[in-house]
């Protein structure tokens, strides 16, 4: 799909060439993705808010409980967290006793992250509003489409994570 410039007499006296940028922001894929987890995420949000967690914690907590114990950089990869937030989300949530922090044996420098009988209560206490909520949003756009969607972007993210 070839890129549509903006015409010259876009560009204004002092701002620089504008006829680089594309026509709409409609078009962009990184402001569709993010207009997309926004619209996504409004729905999540209430039901994370009335829990007093944030959705980086959610993911924190989706992770632990799909993979089992991992390493603080595993971690913020899988939950896409950068590292530096990583540190205060553990902290705030070792407090509220949802994960744990355990030595790995042979090395004390490193420690395992596992998501608390806590955790797994929150989870399963938000498990039926969570499935509610992904099931209006897949009647809405089609199982069919939602499935694709999901095939499409993983495809997208392999891809480039091969490209890097």
């Amino acid at each position: 799909m070839a890129v549509e410039f903006c015409p010259e007499s876009r560009a204004e006296p002092g701002i620089g060439d504008l006829t680089l940028l594309p026509p709409s922001t409609r078009r962009s894929l990184p402001m569709a993705l993010l207009r997309a987890r926004e619209v996504i995420m409004a729905h999540f949000r209430p039901m994370l808010a009335r829990h007093d967690i944030t959705e980086q914690q959610w993911r924190v907590l989706r992770v632990l409980a799909e993979t089992g114990p991992l390493e603080a950089t595993e971690l913020a990869n899988r939950a896409s967290i950068l590292p530096p937030s990583l540190t205060r989300i553990i902290k705030a949530m070792e407090e509220r006793e949802f994960i744990t922090r355990n030595k790995v044996k042979d090395d004390g420098r490193r420690a395992l992250l596992a998501i608390s009988p806590a955790g797994l209560a929150l989870i399963e206490e938000l498990s039926p509003e969570r499935v509610a909520i992904y099931d209006a949003i897949e009647k809405r756009y089609g199982a069919e489409q939602h499935e694709r969607l999901l095939d499409m972007l993983e495809s997208l993210i392999q891809s480039e994570s091969a490209e890097g």
